[in-house]
């Protein structure tokens, strides 16, 4: 497979504005292991190989398991994650496949589990993985 448009290269203005919202993640009071495995598990429904090996790689990093890295795309399937977890699991997966919308009680639920501006956070977590999941599948970005 040959990548295509280098985005970044030809629209650096665009790639300034996603790193924006990637400082302001950073700044956030989520916690390196919620903004992974919002990453990661996203990344893993969009079938995005770059941003797969890359949050993979930043996981490790952090100190997460092998086996969770592992068993991530059968999350529910397990009892390695937090109830926390699984609440920002089940949002990733509906606000990723949004056709089928978030459902009042996936929202709910972590309504319950998070304040306001963590669950915000989340969000737009969320938000940012899928939007560089699409320009990576969309360009071909090659992973190495």
């Amino acid at each position: 497979m040959e990548s295509r448009i280098d985005i970044q290269k030809i629209e650096p203005a665009a790639y300034q504005a996603m790193y924006a919202l990637e400082k302001y993640l950073a700044s956030s009071s989520l916690t390196p292991t919620h903004k992974e495995l919002i990453k990661l598990r996203a990344s893993q429904i969009n079938g995005c190989a770059f941003c797969i090996n890359m949050h993979s790689t930043d996981a490790r990093k952090l100190g997460e398991t092998e086996q969770r890295i592992y068993l991530l795309n059968a999350w529910k399937e397990t009892n390695l994650y937090t109830e926390e977890e699984q609440a920002i699991l089940t949002l990733t997966e509906e606000v990723t496949l949004i056709t089928n919308h978030v459902s009042d009680a996936t929202y709910q639920k972590a309504a319950n589990l998070f304040d306001e501006h963590y669950l915000a956070q989340i969000i737009i977590a969320i938000v940012t993985i899928n939007a560089w999941n699409r320009i990576a599948i969309t360009s071909r970005t090659m992973v190495g």
